[in-house]
């Protein structure tokens, strides 16, 4: 298989394993990618899985984007279920219950950016450079990107981003909100290690509330999206994790969540 599974201390790492075509994705490791997500949910179903680390094999690239020798010769129904398949399996790492993170070491071009953009955290190495470059083929983001990146960069950055084609190094990356952490260089694998830590001491229950109030109210008005955020704190309320944090608050020591 081009892509790699392996889940240890309630972490699940994927890892793009095609570094001769700079992990590019191609429909079949799509469908990889989403029976490798079958495998997660269930892995989390189970208890097994409380976070995600997306990484890719080689030094030059996380992800160089869609296999374009794959998009030529198509049928106008053919491009528009490739769109789908790709935003099918984007939009199910997004809808993850549990945090997950990418780590780009190196391009993240195209779908690859996209992919990372489904995410719900994105590190950055000096050596990464990104962009969304499809207009430069006559063509347009396809996986989500032109939804995703104005969401996190805003309109205007967004549109430029996209129209022009260019490429953004790590920098700029985390200056406009790209990346969420910039360091210098570090094994892939151990960097999304360390940025997940501090989330995997909390309770599964209130990480999947917040992570669902924060998408959800982005996606409607502010009126509507404190209903929802109440209605998520209501129920966080409920359970055991809540009253066993508040006892420790009051107790002065550690929480012992249970995911419960």
């Amino acid at each position: 298989m081009s892509i790699e599974l392996s889940i240890r201390d309630q972490l699940g790492f994927v890892r793009l394993d095609r570094p001769e075509a700079l992990n590019a994705l191609s429909f079949a490791i799509l469908d990889q990618l989403g029976a490798i997500i079958d495998q997660i949910e269930a892995g989390i179903e189970a208890g097994q899985v409380r976070g995600v680390i997306f990484t890719g094999a080689g030094n030059k690239a996380f992800c160089a984007g869609a296999d374009i020798t794959e998009l030529i010769g198509r049928s106008t129904l053919q491009e528009h279920a490739g769109a789908g398949i790709g935003q099918a399996v984007f939009s199910r790492i997004a809808a993850l219950p549990v945090p997950t993170v990418s780590v780009i070491h190196g391009y993240a071009f195209g779908g690859g950016l996209e992919l990372a953009l489904a995410c719900n955290f994105r590190i950055g190495t000096a050596k990464a450079k990104m962009g969304l470059p499809e207009v430069k083929l006559g063509l347009i983001p396809g996986y989500g990107g032109t939804q995703r990146l104005p969401r996190l960069v805003g309109e205007g950055r967004a549109l430029e981003i996209i129209m022009s084609g260019r490429t953004i190094d790590a920098s700029e990356a985390e200056r406009i909100g790209l990346l969420n952490s910039l360091v210098d260089d570090g094994d892939p694998t151990a960097l999304g290690v360390q940025f997940l830590g501090p989330m995997l001491k909390q309770g599964l229950p209130a990480l999947e509330f917040a992570k669902q109030a924060v998408i959800r109210g982005m996606q409607t008005t502010l009126e509507e999206g404190l209903r929802i955020e109440r209605d998520l704190s209501t129920l966080a309320y409920q359970t055991a994790d809540a009253k066993e944090g508040m006892q420790a608050f009051l107790g002065k020591r550690p929480a012992q969540f249970k995911d419960q």
